[in-house]
């Protein structure tokens, strides 16, 4: 079947048509003429390239990379333009706005730029998945992983990871430290030997973690060494631990979250919806009398307030509580929500609340548009939606927008 790629969609496939309807392209890019063979019919029909009859100028050779990067085989400045389309193509087709969104922002780093990773482990070899398979491919190296992490994925003897599947690595860029966890069955004193092991490597402090769901759906618990370490994020110096959650591309948030408060400006009372330990809160907090960060996980909370304390910064609050039960006397809102975006009870909070600004993060393009609709039916009008590449040759990418009334 000859085909010819009209535009990259969301999961980084190649969008064409044929005379039997559409087909997306694994590894097809825009302008492409190729000859493809079907995989598969349903839920939607996707195609393998057999031979390329016309290359694209942006295609790049491939590194031998990790499967989850499905944009490797374009130039970089391609995937930029790639990603700006998918914002585009999500608030034209999902919103219903008649907005241009800004060209996408690079990341600082376009390889090894994650200071976390994860990987598999089996028959003392480290592994990774193969996309939409259980096939398990060996990992020798990881380019996007951070030089420390791609270091020790060469330096560590799975085989010495006691009864650990899983490990995650989480180094800092400022101040050189690594954490680990080994996920796995049993208890904390279970891993004692293998955290000595990896101590012996240079790493900072050992957790181990349960299985779940879901990465730390359990929490971590400390087996050997120190919990915490500092990461730099835009003006500040705040705590991270190998379990929480906080942006892997610090060079790339420092970024965002610096254009976020100046987006949000200047007033009396601001909210950090979805506030996590309050990043983008305590970048808030010095053009407002009052900030407020909001958040479920009191682990973050914790973690947070304490980071305030060292900064001494002290008109910020970290408060635990649901966003649909939120105060709505703030002038301000900042949201991170999670890729699922926002439920149609926090969108009518926000939409009743004293706010006229909306600083909006988003992970997922189309919940993103799909929010931003809603929330124009409450009178906010979308200012500035600007794509943010935190994860350089993946098709995923961030959305740092401003919506007022």
């Amino acid at each position: 079947m000859i085909v010819k790629v009209e535009k990259i969609i969301a999961g980084g496939l190649g969008l064409a048509r044929h005379e039997s309807g559409v087909v997306l392209v694994e590894g097809g890019l825009p302008g492409e003429v190729l000859d493809v063979q079907v995989v598969q019919e349903k839920p939607v029909r996707t195609a393998h390239i057999v031979s390329i009859q016309e290359e694209s100028p942006d295609r790049t050779d491939r590194l031998d990379a990790p499967p989850t990067l499905n944009l490797a085989h374009a130039t970089y400045e391609a995937q930029l333009k790639y990603k700006q389309g998918i914002v585009q193509d999500a608030l034209t087709r999902i919103g219903k706005l008649p907005f241009e969104v800004s060209s996408t922002q690079a990341s600082p780093s376009q390889w090894h730029y994650r200071t976390v990773a994860q990987y598999g482990i089996d028959s003392g070899r480290f592994f990774y998945r193969e996309r939409g398979s259980h096939e398990k491919r060996t990992l020798r190296a990881d380019p996007i992983a951070h030089d420390r992490i791609d270091v020790l994925l060469r330096a560590v003897d799975p085989g010495k990871l006691g009864g650990a599947y899983e490990v995650v690595f989480r180094t800092s860029i400022l101040t050189g430290e690594t954490l680990a966890a080994l996920i796995g069955e049993g208890n904390p004193q279970d891993y004692q030997k293998p955290a000595l092991y990896l101590a012996d490597l240079g790493i900072h402090g050992v957790s181990h973690a349960r299985p779940g769901k879901y990465r730390f759906q359990h929490g971590a618990k400390l087996v050997w060494g120190e919990p915490v370490t500092l990461e730099q994020y835009g003006r500040f110096a705040l705590s991270v631990m190998v379990s929480s959650f906080a942006q892997v591309n610090p060079e790339a948030a420092s970024e965002l979250f610096l254009k976020a408060a100046e987006l949000a400006g200047a007033g009396e009372t601001a909210l950090d919806l979805y506030g996590g330990s309050g990043a983008l809160g305590l970048h808030l907090a010095a053009n407002y009398g009052k900030v407020t960060v909001l958040d479920i996980n009191q682990e973050s909370l914790d973690r947070g307030r304490k980071d305030a304390e060292r900064l001494n910064i002290k008109n910020i609050r970290f408060q635990r509580g649901d966003a649909r039960r939120m105060n709505l006397a703030y002038g301000t809102i900042t949201l991170d929500p999670p890729r699922a975006g926002l439920t149609p009870e926090v969108i009518e909070m926000l939409g009743r609340s004293q706010a006229d600004t909306l600083v909006y993060v988003s992970c997922d393009p189309a919940t993103w548009a799909r929010d931003v609709k809603q929330l124009s039916g409450w009178g906010f009008k979308l200012q500035e939606a600007i794509p943010w590449d935190f994860y350089p040759h993946t098709s995923h990418v961030e959305v740092l927008s401003l919506l007022q009334r």
